[in-house]
């Protein structure tokens, strides 16, 4: 089961995946490509105990209002194993953080907390320069996609901040890349292919 499944963007497709998505907006923009998603959240998933093989959570954990309750239900339909895509809070989001702080501790599960699931294992997941996703770091070589508001308004941390905070950041922001003082700054970052900006891929066994 894919559990904030949202349209599906990150659904494999040679599984058989039973989507989960509380937002019947975004079950609506899900493409009839694929498998229609279940109206339910994290904390009531509406399926029957161990009725999957594995729970998958991208980018979704620091959403649920009870993550315990959450982890339990996890426990409850789910077989073998759960795997979760998520955000260290006790790391950074690079430079990011200069300018936006208040980023990095935004909601995010502590890594600790996905050991009330079973043995976990955690990998760091290194976000190439090029990435076309849209999530928080998904720009860290690309700074000026930040002072675009429709980019920032699809970051779920950014709409979490306060809106102050944000305009002054961006303003920041676009001042320092204007006379270049970004790139002085950072000037390291332009020969990295991928930087670890505090993305992890958290792998729990359920047993």
């Amino acid at each position: 089961m894919n559990i904030g499944a949202g349209s599906g963007s990150y659904e494999p497709t040679d599984l058989h995946v039973v989507p989960v998505e509380p937002s019947e907006t975004m079950i609506r923009q899900r493409p009839g490509s694929l498998p229609p998603a279940l109206l339910g959240t994290a904390e009531k998933l509406p399926l029957p105990a161990k009725s999957v093989d594995a729970a998958l959570a991208v980018l979704a954990a620091h959403h649920w209002s009870d993550r315990s309750t959450a982890f339990a239900e996890i426990r409850r339909v789910a077989r073998k194993r759960a795997v979760f895509f998520t955000h260290d809070p006790d790391a950074s989001f690079g430079w990011l953080d200069d300018y936006f702080p208040g980023l990095a501790g935004m909601r995010y599960p502590r890594l600790a907390e996905f050991d009330e699931l079973g043995g976990v294992t955690v990998e760091p997941v290194p976000i190439p320069a090029d990435c076309t996703d849209g999530f928080t770091a998904a720009y860290w070589r690309r700074p000026e996609a930040y002072l675009d508001e429709a980019v920032r308004a699809n970051m779920s941390t950014f709409a979490l901040l306060d809106e102050r905070a944000v305009a002054d950041g961006a303003v920041r922001l676009a001042h320092d890349l204007a006379d270049r003082t970004w790139h002085r700054r950072y000037a390291r970052l332009v020969a990295f292919d991928e930087l670890d900006v505090g993305y992890r891929l958290v792998v729990a066994a359920l047993t």
